[in-house]
């Protein structure tokens, strides 16, 4: 799609050191807009409220990245500045909102607030159980499930909200182009079909640990509240609860056994106050939902508009499909059988697998599912 000039001023901005959301509110307050901003004079620019090094920044005239400019014109990849109607309504408070986030997959998946399940990367199988089974449960229940594409709790609950066919935020330490760890791109990418991958860094950035915890303030701060199933007691998830906390949304854990080490943060955070959490009514009795109900909402069997449906498989997909036949077969074969790349089979055989048209056999196959009732219910 064409990129407008607004958009281009916008990934400058975005990439301007030292420049926060309070003081770029106040300076397109006195200036008008991002464009314009971007085009002031050093002088105009300090009397807008902006320091030396986001001055500096400006006045060195950067053309806007080429590279970011290209990913933009994808019809599904998208820049929202702090500015727009489609920024995440739930982040607007508070100084450390993000100026903007780079969105991949549907953007109105950000319409609603969700609620955050983080946890440990090497939990335990029971673990790893309970945080798919919640998410899944909560997802078919009508909640987004946001998380951070981590190993171990983050990919459970995501696969969990994508398992009862619901929407799922994952929020990146890395720029979007980045999927980190790489082993989970297909999940990214089976993410993007109807929910969104999104991230507060610009396009390139790396993995640095300094990351995570600005990536964990924006997963707590876009959502209802924050469940914690399973984490040590330096778990990198309780810098998540702590943001929850700090803007006043409830925090709940799960508990564990007391010889486990992965159990130690969750049952310290409920010695400080957070809500003891066993079953998906525990979650759902300490959200509120007012203003989660008050604006309309997608009716929970109305026919999805994003593509591709999920009603209607798209040609690759019934291809796949139709090349796995009736026997199990590996995803080498299904290449061979294809014609697809690798990658492309590993994505879309995780979609089947998700949407319950196929389903994991020993020795690293697949095999269909047989006997779907109409309408993709299991």
């Amino acid at each position: 799609m064409p990129i407008l000039e607004d958009t281009a001023a916008w990934v400058r901005l975005a990439r301007t050191p030292a420049l926060d959301a309070a003081t770029l509110a106040a300076a397109l307050e006195r200036l008008g807009s991002a464009r314009t901003l971007i085009g002031a004079s050093d002088a105009g620019l300090a009397e807008a409220g902006l320091g030396p090094a986001a001055r500096e920044y400006l006045k060195a005239r950067h053309a806007p990245c080429s590279v970011e400019l290209r990913w933009l014109e994808h019809a599904c990849h998208h820049l929202v500045p702090c500015t727009a109607t489609e920024y995440p309504e739930m982040l607007r408070s508070g100084d450390e909102r993000p100026l903007a986030l780079y969105v991949a997959g549907q953007l109105d998946a950000l319409e609603d607030p969700p609620l955050a399940i983080v946890g440990s990367r090497s939990p335990t199988p029971g673990g790893k159980d309970t945080a798919f089974e919640l998410s899944r449960t909560l997802a078919a229940r009508g909640l987004v499930i946001a998380s951070g594409l981590a190993e171990g709790i983050d990919t459970a609950a995501h696969r969990g909200a994508l398992a009862a066919q619901g929407r799922t935020l994952a929020v990146l330490g890395t720029g979007i182009d980045r999927i980190y760890p790489a082993s989970n791109r297909p999940l990214s990418e089976a993410i993007m079909f109807d929910g969104a991958v999104l991230s507060p860094f610009p396009l390139g950035t790396p993995p640095r640990r300094s990351n995570f915890p600005r990536r964990n303030h924006v997963i707590a701060a876009l959502s209802l509240g924050t469940l914690v199933v399973e984490a040590a007691r330096s778990s990198g998830s309780l810098i998540t609860a702590r943001a929850a906390q700090r803007l006043g949304r409830p925090v709940l854990a799960v508990p564990g056994s007391i010889h486990s080490p992965t159990s130690r943060g969750c049952h310290r955070l409920i010695k400080e106050g957070a809500h003891l959490a066993e079953s998906a009514d525990d979650i759902l009795s300490r959200l509120d939902f007012s203003a989660f109900f008050a604006r309309p909402r997608r009716a929970a069997n109305a026919p999805q508009t994003t593509a591709p449906s999920r009603a209607g498989m798209d040609k690759e997909h019934k291809i796949l499909l139709d090349a796995l036949g009736f026997d199990p077969a590996d995803l080498d074969t299904l290449v061979v059988r294809t014609g697809l790349k690798p990658e492309a089979v590993s994505s879309m055989m995780l979609i089947l697998e998700l949407e319950g048209h196929v389903q994991a056999a020993p020795g690293g196959r697949y095999s269909r599912v047989a006997n779907r009732r109409a309408g993709g219910e299991r």
